[in-house]
């Protein structure tokens, strides 16, 4: 199994880039991280991250799911997911900066997850996009569109309420689960439409026949 990367960058919600990992490690999908120097800053502003010891926070929180991540730092440009000829099913940005994502419409390998990036778009590999912003301005626009027309996938931060979410991890779970349908891999971290209203029924109507 090739495993997947995923970078945090200094975007507001880093518990969403931190929940698909945890997600992914449950079912053995090998991870390859990179975070960028401000999303160590919001896991610490975040989620209260102890960040001085990186690696070790990390090991502190993902070992628990076994030994199959692989921790990058951001300067390691020499890092095997910077070479084309190491081969990964893709990389998800979650959350996505502005800055990272303009440094990716315009082919800058300035750091490390620049440089995956890139990789990923010339060896025609999934790269997913999650930003997170507002209001969004023309030049957020337009970087967006430049690289949805090269096949990137898009998907904003955006909650969805018609799964009634109880709590905020049901709707962190649910902007997870959406990527991990882009991404091909299966889950029940929320309700489909439809399989509300079915649920509904059953509670409403405990003896109805199925």
């Amino acid at each position: 199994m090739r495993g997947w990367v995923v970078g945090i960058t200094g975007a507001s919600g880093s518990v969403y880039g931190i929940r698909l990992c945890e997600e992914l490690l449950k079912r053995d999908i090998p991870v390859h991280i990179v975070i960028t120097e401000a999303g160590w800053r919001v896991l610490r502003e975040e989620l209260g991250w102890m960040t001085s010891q990186r690696k070790e926070a990390l090991d502190a929180h993902f070992l628990r799911y076994g030994n199959s991540y692989e921790y990058h730092p951001i300067a390691d440009i020499g890092a095997s997911i910077a070479s084309g000829s190491f081969r990964t099913e893709g990389l998800v940005v979650m959350p996505c900066s502005m800055g990272t994502l303009s440094g990716i419409s315009r082919g800058a390998s300035d750091n490390l997850l620049e440089r995956t990036a890139d990789v990923m778009l010339k060896e025609g590999r999934r790269l997913i996009l999650v930003p997170r912003e507002t209001p969004l301005h023309a030049i957020h626009l337009e970087n967006m569109l430049t690289l949805a027309k090269m096949g990137v996938s898009i998907i904003p931060a955006m909650p969805a309420f018609y799964h009634m979410p109880r709590s905020l991890d049901d709707i962190v779970d649910f902007l997870v689960g959406k990527v991990m349908d882009n991404m091909g891999i299966d889950h029940q971290l929320f309700n489909r439409w439809g399989e509300q209203a079915n649920e509904h029924e059953r509670e409403t109507n405990p003896h109805r026949s199925h």
